[in-house]
């Protein structure tokens, strides 16, 4: 096994590795801007190290301070976490050319998966399910008009090179194509440095269903189950649970089949996620994307099939075999993961300012990811995430009623927080019959 890991992330992600890394008796090595030198993942690492200040280019993202640190702190492996440098192809080519071990996929993967056009075509190649869309990135306005009218519209405008919800657009018509196509390619080359544009056919009712790969050090890929995760805001997530409630037995095997050849595709190795949107007129299911990297949302496969998955990262990237039996993978119980934000409740605006109370739930159940505790600051610096509420139990429902108690329970004053959203989801009827889909939000305001 590693024995010295650096966490190259922040938060509530560092401090998740810190403790599997502890408990396995790994030397846990922290990096921290100047802005987190408080925060809790830095006083619980085994050693810790400032790698610049708040700007993430200039810490977090900063190549060469991260691999400083690394050098300097004796450390024999890298974690990305997620954010920042763990989809960075070249950030893991120069880990390992350094002589270090990453704990994630080779670079090789991340590339053929960081571009959604040639990731969508990979896929189709490897019988993987994927919406009508473009082979190839719409050069232009011309090209983009040409693609959406053989696809039919409405359409969804995407960047190539995107991720995470973001470099996204839906173009009802004509006129709206033309207007969202410029805006998505600024983005797109703002943000990614790549203004290459992806037109596919959107569905106006669909569900996002995910599915946990977990590449072998032995070379089999296998499937953690799937996770639903429709109940989100600009097309980002803020609950997931564990199984799908949309999800049959025969969509199940379907859907987690289709998750192993994608990374059969591409060789891959370590922990990943298929992204998937389940049609919910014809339940068909289309590939989305796949990150190349540890999930925000993992907890809840962690609840069901009863493995922590940053272990079962760090026995692949030693080379070890996992601590489960793949060909007996049994899930139980059922669990739901609530993004604790710091935002406004009503319009999902980010809130930064300094705790003044945190209390946590407890109990039977419930697991709570945090990355501060009273007095911490909140700094506008980064993403709005302070916690992962998770609950869990035997059925859907007592996993609800579970969550219920603990959103009521979970105390939070200083910067602006969106518990009171959750308390209101799980009241709602939609949710609650899990008959819902991404729309769920905007129905709600």
């Amino acid at each position: 096994m590693i024995d010295s890991l650096l966490v190259a992330n922040r938060g509530e992600i560092a401090r998740r590795i810190i403790r599997t890394a502890r408990r396995l008796g790994i030397r846990a090595i922290a990096v921290h801007s100047e802005a987190d030198a408080g925060l809790p993942f830095v006083t619980e690492a085994d050693e810790a190290i400032c790698v610049g200040p708040a700007n993430p280019a200039e810490s977090y993202r900063n190549v060469d301070a991260v691999l400083a640190a690394a050098k300097s702190t004796g450390a024999q492996a890298i974690h990305p976490g997620y954010g920042f440098l763990s989809e960075n192809a070249e950030f893991a080519r120069t880990v390992e050319e350094a002589g270090l071990i990453w704990v994630g996929p080779g670079a090789e993967a991340i590339t053929a998966m960081g571009d959604k056009i040639n990731a969508r075509n990979l896929m189709a190649a490897a019988g993987v399910p994927v919406a009508p869309g473009t082979t190839e990135p719409a050069a232009d306005l011309a090209a983009a008009l040409a693609a959406a009218g053989g696809i039919g519209y409405p359409v969804m405008v995407k960047a190539a090179a995107g991720g995470g919800g973001m470099g996204m657009a839906v173009a009802a018509d004509e006129a709206a194509l033309r207007t969202e196509y410029d805006k998505v390619r600024a983005f797109a080359e703002r943000m990614f440095g790549d203004g290459s544009v992806l037109i596919e056919r959107y569905f106006p009712r669909v569900r996002h269903v995910e599915v946990q790969i977990l590449g072998l050090a032995d070379g089999r890929v296998v499937a953690l189950g799937e996770r639903e995760c429709s109940v989100q805001r600009r097309n980002q997530k803020l609950v997931e649970e564990s199984p799908s409630p949309a999800v049959s037995p025969e969509l199940r095997e379907r859907l987690l089949g289709a998750a192993v050849r994608a990374g059969e595709a591409v060789g891959y190795r370590n922990a990943g996620t298929v992204e998937c949107l389940l049609d919910v007129a014809t339940g068909e299911f289309f590939f989305l994307e796949m990150n190349t990297r540890l999930q925000v949302e993992h907890p809840v496969t962690e609840c069901v099939y009863g493995v922590d998955l940053v272990e079962e990262q760090l026995r692949v990237a030693a080379g070890l075999a996992p601590t489960f039996d793949p060909d007996a993978l049994t899930p139980r119980g059922h669990a739901i993961e609530l993004r604790i934000n710091a935002e406004d409740p009503k319009r999902f605006l980010p809130g930064p300012g300094t705790i003044t109370t945190w209390n946590e739930p407890a109990g039977e159940g419930v697991r709570v990811d945090s990355g501060y505790v009273d007095g911490n600051p909140v700094t506008p610096f980064y993403d709005s995430l302070m916690a992962k509420l998770i609950v869990s139990g035997r059925d859907r429902a007592e996993a609800l009623d579970r969550a219920r108690a603990a959103v009521a329970a979970f105390e939070v004053a200083g910067p602006k927080c969106n518990l009171p959203f959750f308390a209101e989801l799980l009241e709602n009827e939609e949710f609650r019959s899990g008959d819902y889909d991404t729309g769920i939000v905007g129905r709600m305001r």
